[in-house]
């Protein structure tokens, strides 16, 4: 199996305010600062691996309109590979409207747009890159049938990052993926339980195993990550101790540098492998942005 990465989901123009604090319902507040930067967990995903040395293709859908261009523009400068990247004619690109707090904290509304338009369609041309590929990673901003459909075809790894979480869903979203990774909000969505303490993280991941999940990551913010096999024990992995500025994106920073090291990093083990991916993903949060944050190659030498 090759070192490639294929990236299935979506694309966002992320418009983030900075404010103090987070506004309680109904109140509005002063913000200190606002910026325009590249969104969305696919992408995302598929750039944090890029910037590691990645070789990454995504298959994506952006609209008609001047962020579509500027977008495939950005995937182009991050060496990601645009040819299954669409502009969708009479769709805006996806949005999302992104506060954050001082203390790193955020709150984020998301507008599909284009990405409602991405199919199987979209998956099926793009097969043969999907089967050759070392590594898929789906999520669930864009339709579940398309994540299905890519696990389906896929030959190598394939990580879906069950986000958004969803109550009603697919069997197959939790059978289907060598690696189900979630954090603990969506963990309590796909399963119903309370995800609070590192106990209920715990009991939430063998109650995925238990519907069918082959292996669980359960991404715990600061306290690190918890990770599951099917007929194993459960591995607790840290995260180093970092001043948060902006956790927005965090969690694709972890897949994406997840992405990279199995594709890259076969005869590690899963342990040293998730350890990494902690690491980069709280090098991340210490800077502003999305994708602007993720780190380069030379953390590499950092983390191992």
């Amino acid at each position: 199996m090759s070192d490639s990465i294929v990236v299935v989901g979506s694309c966002m123009i992320d418009f983030v305010s900075y404010a103090a604090r987070l506004p309680k319902k109904g109140e509005t507040i002063h913000g200190t600062k606002f910026v325009t930067n590249f969104g969305g967990k696919g992408a995302n995903q598929c750039v944090a691996a890029a910037k590691l040395g990645g070789k990454t293709t995504l298959i994506a859908r952006v609209g008609d309109d001047v962020w579509g261009e500027r977008y495939i523009a950005n995937l182009k400068n991050q060496k990601v590979e645009t040819k299954y990247v669409k502009q969708t004619p009479n769709f805006s690109s996806g949005i999302a409207q992104i506060t954050v707090s001082e203390t790193g904290d955020n709150q984020i509304v998301i507008v599909a747009g284009a990405n409602k338009e991405l199919g199987i369609g979209d998956v099926e041309m793009a097969k043969s890159d999907i089967a050759s590929a070392g590594v898929v990673v789906m999520q669930l901003e864009t339709a579940p049938e398309v994540a299905i459909r890519a696990m389906e075809l896929a030959k190598g790894i394939c990580i879906l990052n069950g986000a958004p979480g969803l109550r009603q869903y697919d069997p197959r979203l939790l059978k289907l993926p060598t690696i189900f990774c979630v954090n603990e909000t969506e963990a309590s969505e796909f399963t119903g339980l309370p995800v609070t303490t590192k106990q209920e993280a715990e009991a939430a991941a063998h109650h995925l195993i238990s519907k069918g999940c082959n292996s669980v990551v359960l991404t715990l913010g600061a306290e690190g990550a918890l990770y599951l096999e099917r007929n194993s024990n459960c591995v607790f992995l840290t995260c180093p101790a970092v001043q948060s500025v902006d956790s927005t994106g965090a969690g694709d920073a972890f897949i994406g540098a997840l992405a990279y090291l199995l594709a890259n990093n076969r005869k590690l083990p899963m342990e040293s492998i998730l350890k990494s991916a902690c690491f980069i993903a709280s090098d991340s949060v210490t800077r502003s942005g999305t994708q602007i944050s993720f780190p380069g190659q030379e953390i590499l030498s950092r983390c191992t």
